[in-house]
């Protein structure tokens, strides 16, 4: 059974039928780019400066570069200094008012529950301060289960992020849940594109995207949610836009 999306440019044909929801958490069930993203960034960078003696470009450099090579800073930070993963975390997820920072769209609990299957989220920040987040946003019942960066360490012990492709086959198989029925709703294309290889369906969500200053020099300020990648089988601005599988 199916059901036919909108017209639109920037929706095709979605499948339904017993689907598999994995929320991401950032900028997807919440506007983390309004006031939590920027104070990650700099929890990020100045836990860089601290514990690796680096001035405040290096530990940018750093912190942008290793998020583009393994998919989190932690990560390079794990990997090449030997930092320790638990004490990273928590200095950086740690908010002294996080109710105060999260937002997010009306009604959001209803539109997740109003979706058919099983729902939850897969999130590349740590479980206390998604717990934190949804338990903001009151929807942390809403979801079987969260696998957060804790969850996704390999059997050897390294440090897993997404868009790892083997991480999400062992979280799958560890929530019995066939690739073939995901549907991963999402913000970062990179992590849609690497997915979309393995066979489960993907929303790209824009809604909550900052807009990015453009290569010339005249300051243009543009989306940064231009077009309709490929690998994108729905292209949303809002959660409304899920009303299509119910």
């Amino acid at each position: 059974m199916s059901v036919q999306t909108p017209r639109s440019s920037t929706r095709r044909r979605v499948k339904r039928g017993g689907p598999v929801w994995l929320f991401d958490l950032d900028n997807t069930l919440h506007h983390a780019s309004h006031e939590i993203f920027p104070a990650i960034n700099r929890g990020m960078t100045q836990y860089i400066i601290d514990r690796l003696g680096v001035d405040l470009d290096e530990a940018n450099r750093l912190r942008v570069g290793y998020t583009q090579r393994y998919g989190a800073t932690l990560l390079g930070l794990v990997r090449h200094h030997r930092v320790d993963a638990n004490d990273f975390l928590d200095v950086v997820h740690t908010f002294t008012d996080l109710a105060s920072m999260v937002r997010a769209e009306r009604g959001l609990a209803r539109m997740i529950r109003g979706l058919p299957g099983r729902k939850m989220v897969l999130t590349n920040g740590p479980s206390i301060y998604a717990h934190a987040v949804l338990a903001e946003l009151g929807i942390g019942k809403l979801f079987e289960r969260v696998i957060a960066i804790e969850d996704m360490q390999d059997r050897s012990g390294y440090w897993r992020a997404k868009p790892d492709a083997g991480m999400l086959r062992r979280a799958m198989h560890r929530a019995n849940v066939r690739l073939a029925d995901a549907i991963l709703v999402e913000d970062t294309r990179g992590h849609l594109k690497r997915y979309k290889r393995l066979g489960i369906r993907t929303v790209w969500i824009t809604g909550h995207l900052p807009t990015v200053r453009n290569a010339s020099d005249s300051g243009f300020m543009r989306s940064a949610a231009r077009g309709r990648p490929h690998y994108v089988d729905l292209k949303i601005r809002s959660l409304k836009g899920l009303s299509v599988f119910r």
